[in-house]
């Protein structure tokens, strides 16, 4: 995804189970305290958050797990509680987006955002529970890890074996730049709450789709959400990938097949208003190629995806890059890739956390000889009706609003079915 610049209305863009995620409290806070609020989860108790959760239907996730975790005796089974309900609650956003179940509410069910503020609602209570036996920060940092995986479907990608079947990963994102506007929903997480558990139908075979939905925090990708993710996919084995594709918004009227992505992250805040302006840090403990490279490259059939019908928006193979020449200190534009030796300053994808989840995956990849296509598609901006434009007056759903995001989760389903066809 990239950071909205209005002058462009562009957005620019079993391993880890000790590693504390972004929300986890201080480690210099005293044990058995409860956790402050968190930046997001502040932004719940605005009015337009609380009522996409009424109109959805989700206003009682938080409130029933506030009320599972009353009942809960020991850390072990607080575990599992919270394993449970973080699931439930990833499987119910995809059961309302794929039309399963009674449609609670008035809210369209194709949503994305209903999942990402009744997430929000738990990681607070989660936050705020006292239970009857000590609970140190460490643990309960833990225990947080567990319900964010659980929630995003992190820990579900339930590939089938066999060879007669394609197996594909598909990656979304939060809603982000929410200080801006209160009501935004990523198109990305969206269409992957589409395809999670569905089939594609090939002329050389079935392939099943199982997809995440990643948060927009830098501190989440340096402690390795990404890779604990994917690694087990991208291992050898029955259940390897067969292809894979991270999504997330680009820019207004167009879909971009991300040729090359860059090991840099340029500072745009977060969803946590944090900021980070470094090269992208690769976690210890994960497959990763030695020196670390400036650059990685699609294995996207680009050249297939851009030339089919895929739907109404264009298709582009975005090959522009920034960097910095090998012997120069300024920055230049590449329009068609880097150039032997530079340093990475944004892939085509940008500086922001979509280039780095491609980066990541990519380089993942690479590392672990994944002979498969995969790399990073970035969706048009999700745009709201022309008269329903402005945050502060407007409404949090409209007819445009829902068209343009069943408009964009179709062709991430048809650009995926190019991907699929000429994967064997």
């Amino acid at each position: 995804m990239r950071p909205i610049r209005p002058r462009l209305a562009l957005l620019g863009a079993a391993l880890f189970a000790a590693t504390p995620l972004a929300l986890a409290t201080p480690a210099t806070a005293a044990a058995d305290t409860t956790a402050t609020p968190t930046v997001e989860e502040q932004r719940l108790d605005e009015a337009m958050p609380q009522e996409i959760l009424r109109r959805s239907g989700f206003d009682d996730a938080a409130p029933d797990f506030a009320r599972a975790l009353a009942g809960v005796g020991s850390p072990a089974e607080a575990e599992r509680v919270i394993a449970r309900e973080g699931g439930h609650l990833w499987q119910r956003a995809v059961d309302r987006v794929q039309g399963r179940g009674p449609a609670v509410g008035d809210l369209s069910r194709d949503d994305d955002r209903p999942l990402y503020w009744a997430r929000l609602g738990m990681t607070r209570a989660l936050g705020q529970w006292q239970p009857g036996f000590p609970l140190p920060d460490a643990r309960r940092a833990a225990l947080l890890r567990t319900l964010e995986r659980a929630s995003r479907g992190e820990d579900s990608l339930n590939l089938p074996a066999g060879k007669h079947i394609k197996r594909i990963v598909v990656t979304g994102f939060d809603p982000f730049q929410l200080d801006d506007d209160v009501r935004r929903s990523n198109p990305s997480g969206a269409a992957a709450l589409a395809l999670d558990g569905t089939t594609i139908r090939t002329d050389n075979g079935p392939a099943r789709v199982e997809t995440a939905v990643f948060p927009v925090r830098w501190t989440d990708f340096a402690d390795g959400t990404v890779e604990r993710t994917l690694l087990p996919a991208f291992q050898s084995g029955p259940r390897r990938v067969d292809a894979f594709m991270t999504v997330s918004q680009g820019r207004v009227g167009r879909f971009d097949v991300e040729r090359t992505n860059g090991a840099w992250r340029g500072g745009y805040p977060d969803n946590a208003n944090i900021s980070r302006t470094e090269t992208v840090p690769i976690p210890a403990n994960v497959p990763t190629q030695l020196p670390q490279p400036q650059w990685t490259t699609t294995t996207l059939p680009y050249d297939k995806i851009v030339t089919a019908n895929t739907g109404p928006t264009p298709v582009y193979d975005h090959t522009e890059v920034t960097e910095i020449p090998a012997g120069a200190t300024t920055p230049v534009v590449q329009p068609n890739g880097p150039t032997p030796g530079s340093t990475a300053r944004a892939g085509g994808g940008g500086d922001y956390l979509s280039n780095e989840i491609a980066y990541r995956a990519t380089l993942l990849r690479d590392a672990v000889a994944l002979k498969a296509p995969g790399g990073h598609l970035h969706t048009p901006v999700l745009q709201f009706g022309p008269n329903n434009t402005d945050p502060a007056t407007g409404q949090i759903t409209d007819p445009d609003f829902v068209h343009n995001r069943e408009a964009i989760t179709a062709q991430v389903r048809s650009i995926l079915t190019v991907v699929a066809t000429t994967t064997h």
